[in-house]
């Protein structure tokens, strides 16, 4: 996923037809996907002390063909804990990710009035990215109220199974 929020782009092979750069699954499945790598990203973070937001994946539809292609979007974050706890845990997170399978695509500091730290990163393995906004004091924002570690877990498209009702999933 890049920085604005866009997922990753499904990996071509030359020759492979356009289905097969949407697998079939369900979306019962992609949600527990999305929910693993959310929960493999918050063991990188090494924040046990950390409150973390508790709403589960989503599934919106894809606009190349929202009958039938949707995707998972996973947000969540970890607060509770001080700032320096937050940056501890999202350098270690900066570090692990290339180790697990994940390539750093974009790291540094928002163009925002807080310049807060950020990285996004494209799973080599799966179909997913991650962005991660880090939301401390800065010294253009030297007082944050409710200091969080910001994460978005975003799939690529995926294809529903024959039969499934995107209208009816959230």
């Amino acid at each position: 996923m890049d920085h604005n929020g866009n997922p990753p782009s499904a990996p071509r092979s030359s020759g492979s037809p356009a289905a097969s750069e949407h697998p079939v699954l369900g979306v019962d499945e992609a949600r527990a996907k999305a929910k693993g790598v959310s929960s493999s990203l918050y063991e990188m973070l090494g924040m046990p002390a950390a409150k973390v937001t508790q709403p589960g994946p989503g599934v919106t539809s894809c606009d190349e063909d929202p009958g039938h292609l949707y995707k998972t979007a996973h947000p969540w974050s970890v607060y509770g804990v001080s700032e320096d706890a937050l940056k501890a845990g999202f350098e270690r997170l900066r570090e692990e990710l290339p180790k697990k399978g994940w390539r750093i695509v974009d790291y540094g500091h928002e163009k925002s009035e807080a310049k807060s730290l950020f990285l996004t990163a494209d799973s080599e393995r799966d179909r997913f990215s991650v962005n991660a906004v880090l939301m401390v004091s800065t010294p253009t924002n030297p007082h944050e109220k409710d200091p969080l570690l910001m994460l978005n877990v975003v799939s690529g498209c995926w294809r529903a199974p024959a039969g499934t009702d995107l209208n009816s999933q959230y």
